[in-house]
């Protein structure tokens, strides 16, 4: 979107808001699980396992998807786009997680073309029927508004990591100004791993956090439950 030339990431501060109806709130990707395994107990294991998640984990695989589902929108080629959201899908590793990011895929997809159409956007939507990863719907919606794919990338990443220290001050004995400092850390992180995203391929997908996507098996049997992953 531009007004006088400029570029506006309005609508991306929008659609990776808290506010923005995604439901991500409802989701740890097995936060809740770590906590009570104790593997999350206060600031300095969240701090390392939200790492291990982002550089090694789901964060960093999704950042590709992303890139990808963005080049293919950019291009208006509704097979890879299809392509890459059905890979999306498939590489969720359990149903919990699998829900998560169709979910959120879904909600995110319908609530922009609810309310930042854009004749793209609607064109290509068609490839995404039935279930869509959510970095796939960002991806078009950004490729299809016009957004830079660096500050895209780096946003999402950013809002991740967000979510997850919201969720581990809910769950851990971790205040609002340890949660402050974990996300202060990851931040360099986070610029730093989305500059190297755009030269991935999909051959580079791929993640090495057995125990987080063991935790999301478990948690589906866990007693008492705040979140839905």
């Amino acid at each position: 979107m531009r007004d006088g030339g400029a570029l506006s990431l309005l609508p991306l501060f929008a659609w990776l808001s808290p506010s923005f109806p995604v439901g991500g709130y409802a989701y740890s990707h097995a936060l809740e699980w770590a906590v009570e395994a104790g593997d999350v107990e206060k600031e300095d294991s969240l701090l390392s396992w939200l790492s291990d998640l982002l550089l090694y984990g789901f964060a960093r695989s999704d950042a590709i998807l992303l890139s990808h589902a963005f080049d293919a929108a950019g291009r208006g080629d509704a097979a890879a786009l299809a392509e890459v959201k059905a890979l999306a899908v498939a590489l969720a590793p359990s149903a919990e997680l699998r829900l998560e990011t169709c979910q959120q895929g879904r909600s995110f997809l319908d609530a922009v073309l609810a309310a930042w159409p854009h004749e793209q956007l609607d064109a290509l939507a068609p490839a995404l029927k039935g279930d869509v990863a959510y970095p796939i719907a960002l991806g078009l919606a950004a490729a299809a508004h016009g957004l830079p794919k660096p500050a895209v990338i780096e946003a999402f990443l950013l809002a991740l990591m967000q979510a997850l220290v919201s969720a581990g001050i809910r769950l851990a004995p971790i205040g609002q100004t340890g949660g402050t400092r974990v996300l202060s850390t990851l931040a360099p992180k986070v610029a730093a791993l989305a500059q190297e995203i755009p030269a991935l391929t999909l051959d580079d997908l791929g993640t090495a956090t057995f125990r987080a996507d063991l935790g999301s098996f478990r948690h589906e049997t866990q007693y008492t439950r705040l979140f839905r992953s």
